[in-house]
Parts: structure tokens; sequence; C-alpha cells
């Protein structure tokens, strides 16, 4: 990642960015992870630190995040979409979801 950068994503099977700034509603983002290079509008604006979605993620599929589970849309997320609990819903440490799988 380039200090230039503005989002990072953690692990290649994730479906989410994070915000390492600010970043506008309509920006359109060059990101750049292992061998992929990735253009994405964001739908809304995304404050520092919060994610925001590299596909569709429909509602009631897994949100990835450090190549892991953190939790389940609750609602239809569409590409550079703001992820957070607005549309999400955890799955770690909930006993009704035991042995359940996104």
């Amino acid at each position: 990642m380039s200090l230039t950068q503005k989002a990072t994503i953690i692990s290649p099977n994730d479906n989410v960015a994070t915000a390492l700034a600010d970043l506008k509603g309509g920006e359109t983002l060059k990101l750049h992870f292992g061998n992929k290079d990735l253009k994405i509008k964001l739908v809304s604006p995304i404050p520092f630190g919060h994610k925001f979605s590299l596909t569709n993620i429909k509602a009631g599929f897994a949100v990835v995040k450090y190549g892991e589970t953190i939790g389940i849309a609750t609602a239809d997320i569409h590409l550079g979409g703001h992820v957070h609990t607005h549309n999400v819903v955890s799955a770690r440490g909930r006993g009704d979801l035991a042995g359940e799988r996104q």
C-alpha cells in the first residue's frame, strides 16, 4: 500500500475495504491489492476507519474482512456502499449462529 492510497484491503478474500481518510460520496478510488486493480465509485461519504463494499453484497450474505466473516448484511449493499451497523449485524460470539457458516 502506498502512502497516497485512501483505503486498504487486508485479505484477497475480503469484500470490503477500510477508509484511511474521510472519503467523499461520488469519489472514485483506484485500489491495488495483490495482482488486482480495482476502481470503486463511492455511493456515499465514508468516514475514516469505516468500511465500504468492493462488490455487491446481498442481504443475508457474509461481510468479509481479514479473510473472515465479520458480519451478515441486513440489507443489500451496493458496490461502493458504506458498510456499517446500519446494514450489518455482527456474526461473532453469537450462540444463535453456532455452527452456521455463511
